[in-house]
């Protein structure tokens, strides 16, 4: 199985949302723009979000078989893919590339 890198490309902050939307809460997102992860045999990198992870966990673990070429050519790099996760509020964006 081949290792998959997973690096934080952006985050996005929708405040008009929040205050609309949202009930106050402390803690929120602990990614770090520019921040990597790897992960071994399709496994959630340690320190992980879990929601980004379930976001993202059915693209690396194709990656991680050799497999990509997600949507037939979606991607310039068909060994990788650009998944965001699932917050409304403040989406992170992350592209996962197989390392060769």
């Amino acid at each position: 199985m081949k290792d998959v890198r997973i690096t934080v490309m952006r985050m996005a902050n929708y405040s008009d949302l929040m205050a609309q939307y949202e009930n106050p809460i402390e803690h929120t997102c602990d990614m770090v723009l520019g921040q990597t992860f790897i992960s071994h045999n399709a496994q959630r990198p340690t320190n992980m979000c879990d929601s980004a992870w379930q976001s993202m966990v059915e693209f690396v673990t194709e990656l991680a078989i050799g497999g990509g070429n997600f949507y037939n050519g979606w991607m310039q790099n068909p060994h990788s893919a650009m998944i965001s996760c699932n917050d409304g509020f403040r989406p992170v964006s992350f592209l996962i590339e197989t390392i060769e």
